[in-house]
């Protein structure tokens, strides 16, 4: 992989994790989440990585919206987390990696490859485009023909190095 070995942490300050969805009244709607935590152990073949989201934190500007996409389209009192766990880690260039893993939403797993790349030392950023449907993230048919069914996830990542506490 990289000639950095060692665990990580992602920095909530610094780490943006959003989506793009395409609705046909409104052009297109970005969100955030605000509450994740995330690590990345990095060990050549051994490498792997894991985020787990809040999905209550949905935030896209519009409370109303996002009080509908917390209980109609996440179901978050039921599923209140969105997770990601590798299963395979590939580097494709020198800053560039291909992250396979499984992508937990609304209680479905299905496996995801995503590209990232590394733009710095401590900074990865990847775009990945889903079908939201396959994930069971809807409402109703009426919202499947005004929402597109594709959803593009935005991560911009970066990690810190984990130190573990110190014993009291």
């Amino acid at each position: 992989m990289t000639t950095t070995t060692g665990d990580y942490v992602l920095d909530a300050g610094r780490t943006r994790i959003g989506f793009v969805a395409r609705h046909r009244m409104a052009t297109r709607v970005r969100g955030r989440f605000a509450v994740f935590e995330g690590d990345v152990h990095l060990d050549g073949a051994d490498s792997s990585a894991r985020i787990t989201i809040r999905a209550d934190s949905i935030d896209t500007g519009d409370r109303r919206r996002d009080a509908q996409l917390r209980k109609d389209f996440l179901g978050t009192a039921a599923y209140p987390a969105i997770t990601f766990v590798s299963t395979k880690i590939s580097q494709v260039s020198a800053a560039a990696f291909d992250v396979t893993g499984d992508l937990t939403i609304r209680g479905a797993t299905r496996s995801v490859t995503v590209p990232f790349e590394l733009t710095d030392d401590i900074r990865f950023t990847a775009s990945l485009t889903i079908d939201r449907l396959a994930w069971k993230v809807n409402w109703n048919a009426f919202t499947t023909a005004l929402v597109d069914a594709n959803v593009v996830l935005e991560l911009d990542a970066v990690v810190v190095p984990y130190s573990q506490p110190t014993p009291s």
